[in-house]
């Protein structure tokens, strides 16, 4: 057991971290260091990630933009998702700046889901969700075979989406019910997006609230992107940049998390050849800049 940990306890100068982190020992019931073996460098790197999270969230607040903690693999997820929360106490007062990810293809999704809504319904913040499919699939079942526990992914493509959709009409609901909350829709699937309307149009959620957003990653499904856009939701995309060893597996992720990518892709080359064919037909002329 960990207890919760103070933010500012956690960027302050003064605070050896591995001194924060205790348990108990069921033997002496005594609380013991977590990590007494951390170095003097290894303190350090941690205090600085722990301050530099800090500088962003006050940076997105001074900005007035959000703030989007992306999630990793199950065996790293716990830390991150207790450090978001740990910055939504902080800086999710008046409305939602940080962001968590929650991959709905984990069979936990919507327990994560669920208790960090109730965790701020009970503390007065805002909550603030990302929800995506999940992108570690192989990593994940691979590991758990190989150190013998459950495989913590659903098992197929279907039950992710079902879960998807639980999740997101959960976030809906208490977004319906008290406006405290907002979410991400990060998706590329179409009957997702679909899902989303449909429920918003029952719940009378209009978009000029900006409560629900969408992503698509840039250059991907645009025929879902601009069609939104043009009808007043709040549409972002996603610009993945860095160097290309580090870009094309996280592109790659990306299209092994939505078996719908393919199809999206082969339904925008046959709008655009459509559109070509219409503007052939009508003889309009098309004008290419020199370059």
């Amino acid at each position: 057991m960990v207890d919760m940990l103070d933010w500012n306890s956690l960027i302050d100068e003064r605070t050896k971290i591995s001194n924060l982190l205790v348990v108990p020992n069921l033997q002496t019931g005594q609380l013991e260091p977590l990590l007494s073996k951390f170095t003097e460098e290894e303190e350090g790197q941690m205090k600085r990630m722990l301050q530099r999270l800090d500088v962003l969230a006050k940076h997105a607040v001074e900005n007035g933009v959000r703030l989007m903690v992306d999630a990793e693999q199950t065996y790293f997820q716990p830390a991150i998702s207790r450090l978001t929360v740990e910055m939504k106490r902080i800086f999710n007062t008046d409305k939602a700046v940080v962001f968590n990810t929650y991959q709905c293809y984990l069979k936990e999704a919507f327990d994560n889901v669920s208790m960090d809504v109730e965790l701020s319904r009970r503390e007065g913040w805002c909550f603030g969700a990302k929800l995506v499919r999940g992108a570690y699939m192989y990593q994940e079942r691979s590991r758990a075979a190989e150190i013998g526990y459950e495989d913590p992914i659903n098992p197929d493509y279907d039950c992710t989406s079902r879960m998807y959709h639980r999740c997101l009409d959960y976030v809906l609901e208490e977004i319906e019910q008290n406006q405290k909350a907002n979410v991400m829709v990060a998706s590329h699937n179409l009957d997702t997006v679909k899902h989303t309307l449909r429920r918003m149009n029952e719940m009378g959620l209009p978009p000029t609230d900006k409560k629900v957003y969408f992503g698509q990653l840039l250059g991907m499904c645009d025929q879902i992107s601009f069609p939104l856009a043009q009808a007043g939701f709040p549409v972002y995309k996603y610009v993945p940049y860095g160097p290309v060893n580090e870009v094309i597996p996280y592109l790659s992720r990306r299209a092994q998390e939505n078996r719908g990518f393919m199809k999206g892709v082969q339904m925008e080359r046959d709008l655009l050849w459509k559109e070509l064919m219409r503007r052939l037909a009508c003889g309009e002329v098309f004008y290419t800049p020199a370059l």
